[in-house]
């Protein structure tokens, strides 16, 4: 429960920020206001002797959640992908937030198999080794199934988990609420809606059947992308404590000397993460929002590899058309198109001035551009843009900063492989390619189409639909108001039935 019984939790994780020296550091980043700065110190510091001491060779901030626990450690990986709240500094100092922890016996991950499966380990797994890695929710163990001989990766929750990830969410959210009611300048970052991000993303981490659902999604997107592999989902040996995917086998990608020992070559890998990344972004607007090192390898045959999809980003269609043209539009140097993007898109407010906002683009894009290629950087170049854009009052889209910070750790895990790879000769054919598939004559004759499937859905419904929208407009209302709904509706339905007789000609032409 969300009640003050969480003040004690939330004294000794104070103290813990106090006593590792985080608390300034997070003060600082989310530029707090000064009133929440002293009422924070006053609490905390007669307590600060409560705080766990932490490894003093970490970072703060990574040193106090590290020493807190699982879901402090988890919190701190979420925030990572929010720089939009923590600033871009502390962002990149949680990415390599430290996420291994002592592991679990195996006697207790074997009984949590037994308890989802309702078989006993030996019959279903003739091999079950100690555990390969442990981090804050799960750890994994390698498999051999009993009955095909075939090699897989077992993920299981730690046990009481959900219980102790619920009673510090619930601290979380009476922090956040404390928070907004001392320091109204405070909601402007908007605390509890970071923690409802937070809950959103932990709930379906703590149900191992959402994210078997999310590989099998993402195995379905890629299956034809050549060099990419995502293991397969064993639903049969799967649960909601329990996951078991295909055994992903190869080189890590962070270790460039296994893979030179390997004979892999470095600079198609980096040029082909990137490219991959784009496309799974722009193509199929479902993307690995995780794609650190840690969570790729290399298989024998020169293939990349990715697993743990716990964190996965999602962009709708219409953004990642935007998005598409902001990308093209910088490549070609097109600022004024950009900015003509931005202003459609409804990204920034219409009583801006978009020749103003196009010079600021430029501002943006060219000293970028002219420095030497490899040292481009597509995740800087969407930093500015959104420095830029929040200048002109556009409003922050949780899914392009999530992007934003994917690109970034993407470039990085590039740049290890080769630091001469170039950004833009990578992306520009990805971005290319999909512009020629999404706009233009072929992309406006599958909307028309989709648009007719939907009338016709709703065909035998749209009488009725419009009559009870004329009884509710004959209640006593201005006349006029009258008039203009029934113009509305005569329009609306005229372009609807303009719209269904273009997709319907389109049809039969092809």
């Amino acid at each position: 429960m969300r009640g003050p019984h969480n003040i004690w939790r939330l004294i000794r994780t104070g103290a813990t920020m106090e006593r590792t020296g985080a608390m300034s550091v997070v003060m600082d980043a989310m530029d707090a206001p000064h009133a929440l700065r002293i009422v924070a110190r006053t609490v905390v510091w007669p307590f600060r002797w409560l705080g766990i001491k932490g490894d003093p060779t970490m970072p703060p901030v990574v040193r106090a959640l590290n020493a807190l626990g699982p879901a402090y450690i988890k919190f701190g990986q979420v925030l990572s992908t929010r720089p939009d709240v923590v600033g871009p500094d502390l962002a990149t100092e949680l990415r390599v937030l430290q996420d291994k922890l002592p592991p679990f016996s195996l006697e207790v991950a074997k009984r949590s198999v037994e308890d989802e499966l309702g078989h006993p380990v030996a019959d279903v797994f003739s091999e079950f080794s100690e555990p390969v890695a442990a981090a804050s929710i799960a750890q994994v163990h390698k498999a051999c199934i009993a009955e095909t001989g075939e090699e897989v990766a077992v993920k299981v929750l730690r046990p009481g988990i959900e219980k102790a990830f619920r009673k510090d969410v619930d601290a979380f959210y009476f922090a956040a609420d404390t928070i907004e009611f001392l320091s109204p300048a405070s909601r402007r970052l908007r605390p509890r809606d970071v923690i409802e991000h937070f809950d959103g993303v932990v709930t379906g981490e703590l149900d191992l059947r959402l994210e078997a659902a999310s590989a099998s999604e993402f195995a379905a997107n890629t299956a034809k992308d050549q060099g990419f592999q995502v293991p397969t989902v064993r639903w049969e040996f799967s649960g909601r404590r329990v996951m078991t995917l295909g055994w992903a086998e190869g080189e890590p990608l962070g270790d460039n000397d296994a893979l030179d020992a390997a004979g892999h070559d470095r600079h198609a890998l980096g040029n082909r993460v990137l490219a991959l990344f784009l496309s799974h972004a722009l193509r199929d607007g479902y993307f690995h929002a995780d794609m650190h090192q840690g969570n790729l390898k290399v298989a024998a045959n020169g293939d990349i590899i990715a697993y743990d999809f716990g964190i996965m980003g999602h962009i709708d269609e219409y953004t990642r058309r935007v998005y598409a043209e902001i990308l093209f539009g910088f490549i070609k140097r097109d600022y004024q198109r950009v900015a003509e993007v931005h202003f459609e898109a409804g990204y920034v407010p219409a009583n801006q001035d978009v020749d103003e906002f196009a010079r600021a683009l430029r501002a943006v894009g060219e000293p970028i551009f002219g420095m030497d290629a490899t040292r481009i950087s597509m995740g800087r170049l969407l930093s500015y843009l959104f420095e830029v854009t929040e200048r002109f009052g556009m409003e922050t889209r949780t899914e392009l900063i999530l992007l934003q910070r994917t690109m970034v750790v993407v470039e990085g895990v590039a740049r290890s492989l080769d630091p001469e790879v170039n950004i833009w000769d990578v992306a520009q054919p990805v971005v290319e390619d999909y512009i020629k598939q999404s706009i233009g004559p072929k992309a406006l004759g599958r909307d028309l189409m989709r648009t007719a499937r939907v009338l016709a859905r709703f065909g035998p419904r749209l009488p009725g639909l419009v009559e009870g929208a004329l009884i509710r407009q004959a209640t006593p209302v201005e006349e006029v108001t009258r008039r203009n709904w029934a113009l509305v509706l005569s329009t609306g339905l005229g372009g609807a039935c303009i719209g269904a007789a273009i997709a319907a000609a389109i049809l039969i032409l092809s």
